[in-house]
């Protein structure tokens, strides 16, 4: 049985598809990729089918992610059901996520600033307005918040 995680954000294309390569990336690197599922999502259905940002993906696989084959898609409440862990980008997201969100199923739904003391309670900030040191910021903190979900998730290595 796989444990399943995805990661929201306003339209899926800059914040939460860069957690969900560098959280695939973690997952397979500990040869995990059998049990953990990892996903993400925007809230708004703008973006719906788009790649990622270009600048996000610049800047990812400058670091060694991959975010080319990802599409935009939109959270429903029906993701609850679908996913173990529902991972809100910033407190706005948590907040709207709070307010679709399906009683019996609370616990699911958590903050990125919950896995990393990089991130400050308002959340990891949205770089599309931004400069380049937006998307880098992002990637630093999204780093540091899939480090915590593994820690959290403990998933020791396996020797081989």
């Amino acid at each position: 049985m796989k444990h399943r995680i995805v990661f929201v954000c306003t339209g899926n294309i800059c914040r939460s598809p860069t957690a969900e390569a560098v959280l695939r990336q973690l997952v397979a690197s500990r040869r995990f990729a059998d049990r953990i599922e990892v996903a993400s999502a925007g809230l708004e259905s703008w973006h719906v089918g788009s790649p990622p940002d270009a600048r996000s993906q610049a800047h990812a696989l400058r670091r060694g992610y991959d975010l080319s084959a990802q599409r935009a898609r939109h959270f429903t409440r029906d993701d609850f059901a679908r996913f173990d862990q529902v991972i809100a980008m910033d407190a706005g997201h948590h907040e709207r996520l709070r307010l679709i969100c399906p009683s019996g199923q609370t616990h699911k739904l958590r903050h990125a600033a919950d896995f990393s003391a990089l991130v400050p309670a308002a959340g990891v900030p949205d770089p599309y307005y931004g400069d380049a040191n937006g998307f880098e910021q992002v990637l630093d903190m999204v780093e540091s918040v899939c480090a915590g979900v593994m820690a959290e998730i403990w998933l020791p290595r396996e020797p081989g």
